[in-house]
Order: structure tokens, then C-alpha cells, then sequence
């Protein structure tokens, strides 16, 4: 029989309840994208480790601080507001990789790769700002979809 000491709050010493955004697979595919982006940034070049490296690592990290930091707000109101920023700065991280495909810093095909990953958690993104029943400025379109939307 275990020791009545062993136990804090319902569960076994030692063991870490997860915060709520831990849960949230939006979060989750953030990480995923995170890693993306720093695994693709690792191709520029040395001089743009203070211009564009960190400029998109930066942007890149955003999105699951602001998921994070937003789960843990007392209303949905301000939930759905981090995620907005974090959708700005999915969308910010979109732009930069364009610049570096332009640069000739990225592969067509890691684009491509980091750009479909951005497009699912765009979705993911906007899917939960929904879930919260809060009406978004941010749509389902791509980001990288880089028409125009069609006029009424």
C-alpha cells in the first residue's frame, strides 16, 4: 500500500499536472511548426542570423507563447484574442518564408513542405477561435493563398 504522503492534490508526487494548453492540439501542431521553421532557418545564411533568422524564429515561437498565454485567460473574449495574434504571427512567419524562398534560402520543395504545415495550423487556428463561440476577423483562406478574395 502506498503512503498517503506519496500523494499531492489526487495525484503521485513528483508527477506535473498539465496546463491547459498542453492539451490543445492547436498548441501542439504549434510546437510542430516551431520545429519546422527553426529546422528550416538553419539553411540562411550567417548574415541573416540577426535579420531574418531571428526575425522568423521570433514570429515562430509567438504562435504557441499566445495559444498558451491566451488558454490561461479568464474569458473566451481574451482567448480568441491571442489567437488572433497568433494568427498574425503564423501569417508573419508565412511572409518571411516567401522572403526566403525569394533569397533563394529555401528549396521550392521545403517551402512547400513548411507552407502546407502552416496552412493545417492556420485551420487548426481559426477552428478554435470558432470553438470559443467568438465571432474573428480572421477567416479560414490560406495564407497562402495570394489572391484576392472574390468580391459579392
Amino acid at each position: 500500500m502506498k503512503d498517503e504522503g506519496s500523494r499531492v492534490g489526487g495525484r503521485e508526487a513528483g508527477e506535473r499536472r498539465a496546463f491547459r494548453f498542453e492539451k490543445l492540439d492547436t498548441w501542439q501542431l504549434a510546437r510542430t511548426y516551431n520545429r519546422a521553421i527553426y529546422a528550416a532557418s538553419r539553411k540562411f545564411p550567417k548574415e541573416e542570423l540577426f535579420a531574418l533568422t531571428s526575425q522568423i524564429r521570433r514570429a515562430s515561437v509567438s504562435i504557441s507563447s499566445n495559444i498558451a498565454e491566451g488558454s490561461g485567460r479568464n474569458s473566451d473574449a481574451d482567448f480568441a484574442h491571442f489567437l488572433e495574434i497568433a494568427y498574425g504571427s503564423l501569417l508573419e512567419t508565412v511572409s518571411q518564408m516567401f522572403l526566403a524562398l525569394d533569397e533563394g534560402y529555401l528549396s521550392e520543395e521545403m517551402f512547400r513542405e513548411v507552407a502546407d504545415q502552416a496552412d493545417t495550423l492556420a485551420g487548426k487556428i481559426v477552428g478554435l477561435t470558432k470553438s470559443l463561440g467568438r465571432s474573428s476577423r480572421i477567416s479560414m483562406r490560406s495564407p497562402l493563398d495570394s489572391r484576392p478574395p472574390s468580391s459579392p
